[in-house]
């Protein structure tokens, strides 16, 4: 399959947060490709040890936690001043985490592709790429970055272009999170062969959360498609109750990032002791 840096092509714009992330997101990766052009990126990727597998972290039978390194976000702001990226990624591992998310979106949530390659030469745990990916060139660069996932953003992307990030993403050796919100998306992704659907309660577009929506959506993830729930997740109970419903994963960042130790954070929400 032949994959170029191929086009931005975005749903209907409707001038919401999430188009004016995207937006930005674009002016950023026509630049860095400019300056790190796709041949670049392949011979990093050659050199590369092979990515962990994400999927395989998600499927043990536990309250499997992807704790997420996040310093800002545009509904809150700045989360965290104190952001030691290799020393939170040992930490949070130490505390149970079965795979790490980070942000590498530079404008809006103060994230950087370095955080990420930092954060896995610190552990063992495999690292998503957490960010709004268009182009089959950035799947590529978060590979030569060493990810092992990425996040695809249905919302954002047509039924084309999903399919063959996904595609591209299996080539390399990485299984992406597919993150939907509707059921319509949720439809979409399975159309496209998401084989890790991620729910997030947060709607991208108003920034609201509401944990319902992954409760709704769960009857609709059939059994070989693994389930992760994202945002607004808080407690213990939350996370019991959610992998009762039948979510494998759940995806965990401003609980984390906001307390003032985030690896005791994580062992209260798995209650492990101290």
């Amino acid at each position: 399959m032949q994959h170029t840096g191929g086009g931005v092509q975005t749903q209907l714009k409707t001038g919401t947060i999430l188009d004016r992330i995207v937006e930005a997101r674009r002016g950023a990766v026509e630049h860095r490709k400019q300056v790190v052009p796709l041949p670049v990126l392949k011979m990093a990727v050659k050199r590369n040890e092979p990515p962990r597998d994400f999927a395989a972290v998600l499927s043990r039978n536990a309250l499997n936690v992807i704790a997420e390194l996040k310093k800002a976000s545009p509904s809150r702001g700045l989360l965290r001043e104190d952001f030691p990226v290799e020393a939170l990624a040992a930490s949070l591992e130490q505390a149970g985490a079965a795979a790490l998310s980070v942000l590498t979106e530079e404008q809006f949530f103060q994230g950087a592709l370095v955080n990420l390659t930092s954060a896995r030469k610190k552990t063992m745990l495999p690292v998503l790429r957490k960010d709004f990916i268009f182009d089959a060139w950035q799947v590529w660069e978060a590979r030569a970055a060493e990810a092992d996932s990425f996040l695809l953003i249905a919302a954002i992307l047509d039924d084309s272009l999903l399919r063959d990030l996904l595609a591209l993403g299996r080539e390399l050796g990485m299984e992406a999170l597919v993150e939907v919100h509707t059921r319509e998306e949720l439809r979409r992704a399975l159309d496209a062969g998401a084989r890790i659907a991620g729910v997030n309660n947060r709607d991208l577009r108003t920034f609201e959360v509401r944990v319902e929506s992954s409760v709704e959506l769960i009857q609709e993830v059939p059994e070989e498609c693994l389930a992760v729930s994202e945002s607004g997740l808080r407690t213990h109970a939350d996370l019991v109750r959610l992998r009762a419903a039948g979510f494998d994963a759940f995806l965990v960042g401003e609980q984390l990032m906001t307390a003032e130790n985030p690896a005791a954070s994580l062992r209260v929400l798995l209650e492990r002791p101290a």
